[in-house]
C-alpha cells in the first residue's frame, strides 16, 4: 500500500467534488498492483478512473476499490494514543517529583535564612559587624530563593500544559471506544493493476468525486468619487467536510453537476392530458393565469394603454424561463482547504468594470441626493447571483443581491447619500376654492438644487403627487416649471444639468403646482403636505 499519490488538482461543485491526484511509481517488470490507501468514505467508488501519463511502455490492467474497514486501523490508532497517554502521564509525574524537590530546597533556604539572621543578631554585642559580609549573604540568600521560584514556575506551566493534552487525548479515546468511531475510520483503497514488460517508470494520474462539499460566490464592489470604474473582486466561500485535506492544491470552482452516468437516458413517452380550468391545481392554474394575461396582452399590443405592463410582464417571464449554462472559474493560485467543514475563503478574480453614474433625489424623502452606478460586465466571464458587499470611498455603506450578469449585461447600484448636492422643497403656495358644494385647493413648491462639487453632474430630480383611490376626490396637474408630463403613478421627473461648484453659486430651481378636488362632505385621508 502506498499514499505518494498526492491530490493536486480539485474542481468544487456544488455538493460534490472531482479530486484529482498524481504520482510517479517505479515498477517491476510483469503485473503489478498499486494501492492508493486511506481514501475517505465519501469517494464515489463508481467515479474512479485511472490513466498513465507519458508512458505508452506501461499499460493499465484493472481499477477497482476497496472497503476497509476499521477494526485494524482503529485499533492502532487506539494503541497510538494509549502510548501519548502513557508517555504524557510519565512526564506529568516527573514534574511533580521536580516540583516537590525545588520546593523542599526553598523551603531549606527559608529555614537557613532565617536562622542566619539569628546568628547576626545575637553576635553583634559580642563581635563587630562586617557589612560585606552580610551583604554577600543576602545577596546568595536572594539570588537562590529567586532561583528556586522561578524553576517551580516554569515546572508548572509545563505541568499545565501536559494536562492539557492529556484531557484532549482522553477524549480522543473515548471517543475511539464509541461505536460511531468504526464506521469514521473506515477508508476506501484504489488498487491498480499495470503491466510492463522490463522495470519502468510510471506516471499514474486518479481521479474520483468526493460529497460533502459546497461553494457559493460573494463579490466587493469599490468605487470613489475620482473614478469612473468600479472594482468588482469576485471570491468563493468553500466549506468540505470529505474526509482528507486539499493542502496547496489547484482549485476550479463550477456550476456544473456531474453525474454518473456513461451513456444517453432512455426516452420515455411524454404524455399529456387536458382538465377544465376549476380542475386544474392551484400551481397550474397560477401558470395558466399568468400565460392567459400575457396572451391577452400579446392580442392588444398596439393599444397604447397596454404597453408599458407588456413590457413589465415580458420582462417577469424571460427572467423566469432562462436558464444560466455552465459557469467555470480557474484559480490562478493553488490554496489550502480542510476537511472542518468551517468557511474558507478563496479570490476567485479582480475586474476594473466600466460605469456610468448620475445623481438622483426625492426630496420627499431627504434633502440630499444619491448616487446611482449604471456598470457594465465588460468581462467574457459570467457573473453568478450573490451577495455583495458595496463600498465607496473606502466605507461600507451596504450590501445587495447580485442576479446572474452576462458578459455585456448592466447592472445598476446605489452608492449610497452624496452631500455635494443639496434640495430645498419649500411650499410657496396653498389656495382654497369652495364653489357651491365643491372644493378645489391648490399647491405650490418651489425646489432649489445647489451643486455643491468641483465637477458638473446630472441630476435626476422625482418627485411624487397624491395619487387618488376615488373618483370622487381629482388630483390634477396645472403646471410645471421647466415642463415636464406626469408620470406614471404620480410623479414628475426632471434631468438636470448642473454646473460645477464657482465663485457665484447659482440654484437651479424647478417649480410645480397641482390641485385636489373633491365635494365639501368628503374629507381627504393620508393627505400629508
Amino acid at each position: 500500500m502506498t499514499n505518494d499519490c498526492k491530490i493536486c488538482e480539485v474542481t468544487v461543485y456544488d455538493n460534490q467534488a472531482l479530486v484529482t491526484r498524481r504520482g510517479k511509481f517505479s515498477l517491476k517488470g510483469g503485473q503489478q498492483e498499486i494501492a492508493i490507501a486511506n481514501l475517505p468514505l465519501t469517494v464515489h467508488t463508481d467515479s474512479v478512473t485511472a490513466r498513465c501519463l507519458d508512458n505508452s511502455k506501461v499499460q493499465l490492467l484493472a481499477v477497482r476499490t476497496e472497503r476497509i474497514f476499521a477494526n485494524e486501523s482503529l485499533q492502532h490508532k487506539t494503541n497510538q494514543i494509549s502510548g501519548k497517554i502513557r508517555q504524557l502521564e510519565d512526564q506529568k509525574r516527573h514534574l511533580e517529583d521536580k516540583i516537590n524537590s525545588i520546593q523542599l530546597q526553598q523551603v531549606f533556604m527559608q529555614n537557613f535564612s532565617e536562622k542566619s539572621v539569628d546568628r547576626f543578631t545575637n553576635n553583634l554585642a559580642s563581635e563587630p559587624l562586617k557589612l560585606t559580609e552580610v551583604q554577600e549573604l543576602l545577596d546568595f540568600l536572594g539570588q537562590s530563593y529567586q532561583n528556586y521560584a522561578q524553576s517551580i514556575s516554569e515546572n508548572e506551566k509545563q505541568f499545565i500544559e501536559i494536562e492539557k493534552r492529556l484531557e484532549i487525548l482522553n477524549q480522543q479515546f473515548k471517543q475511539l471506544q464509541q461505536p460511531v468511531s468504526k464506521q469514521i475510520h473506515s477508508s476506501v483503497n484504489i488498487v491498480i493493476t499495470l503491466e510492463t514488460t522490463f522495470p519502468n517508470d510510471c506516471e499514474l494520474e486518479i481521479t474520483y468525486l468526493v460529497s460533502q462539499v459546497n461553494w457559493t460566490p460573494f463579490y466587493d464592489l469599490r468605487s470613489n468619487s475620482d473614478r469612473k470604474q468600479i472594482n468588482l473582486t469576485c471570491l468563493a466561500e468553500i466549506r468540505q467536510k470529505t474526509g482528507e485535506d486539499w493542502t496547496d492544491v489547484n482549485l476550479t470552482l463550477s456550476t456544473a453537476k456531474p453525474t454518473l452516468v456513461t451513456q444517453p437516458l432512455k426516452l420515455e413517452p411524454w404524455y399529456i392530458t387536458g382538465c377544465k380550468v376549476a380542475a386544474c391545481s392551484q400551481k397550474n392554474a397560477q401558470t395558466y393565469d399568468d400565460f392567459a394575461e400575457l396572451e391577452a396582452l400579446l392580442a392588444e399590443e398596439n393599444h397604447t394603454d397596454k404597453k408599458q405592463d407588456l413590457v413589465r410582464l415580458q420582462k417577469l417571464v424571460d427572467r423566469t424561463t432562462k436558464s444560466t449554462g455552465v459557469v467555470t472559474y480557474n484559480l490562478d493560485k493553488n490554496y489550502t482547504i480542510l476537511s472542518d467543514g468551517t468557511s474558507h475563503k478563496v479570490t476567485v478574480f479582480h475586474k476594473d468594470l466600466l460605469c456610468r453614474t448620475k445623481y438622483i433625489a426625492i426630496p420627499r424623502q431627504m434633502s440630499f441626493a444619491y448616487l446611482e452606478a449604471t456598470v457594465t460586465n465588460n468581462t467574457s466571464l459570467t457573473f453568478l447571483p450573490g451577495k455583495a458587499n458595496i463600498f465607496f470611498d473606502n466605507a461600507l455603506i451596504g450590501t445587495t443581491e447580485l442576479e446572474n450578469i452576462a458578459p455585456e449585461q448592466e447592472l445598476k447600484l446605489n452608492l449610497g447619500i452624496d452631500q455635494g448636492l443639496k434640495i430645498e422643497q419649500d411650499l410657496i403656495e396653498r389656495n382654497i376654492e369652495i364653489i357651491g358644494n365643491y372644493r378645489r385647493t391648490t399647491y405650490g413648491y418651489k425646489l432649489q438644487v445647489l451643486n455643491l462639487k468641483t465637477e458638473k453632474v446630472k441630476l435626476r430630480l422625482i418627485v411624487q403627487l397624491p395619487v387618488s383611490r376615488d373618483e370622487k376626490v381629482k388630483v390634477r396637474l396645472l403646471s410645471t416649471n421647466p415642463e415636464i408630463h406626469l408620470g406614471e403613478m404620480g410623479q414628475l421627473e426632471w434631468l438636470l444639468n448642473l454646473k460645477a461648484k464657482g465663485k457665484r453659486q447659482v440654484k437651479q430651481e424647478v417649480y410645480y403646482q397641482f390641485s385636489i378636488e373633491h365635494s365639501t362632505e368628503i374629507t381627504v385621508e393620508s393627505l400629508d403636505i
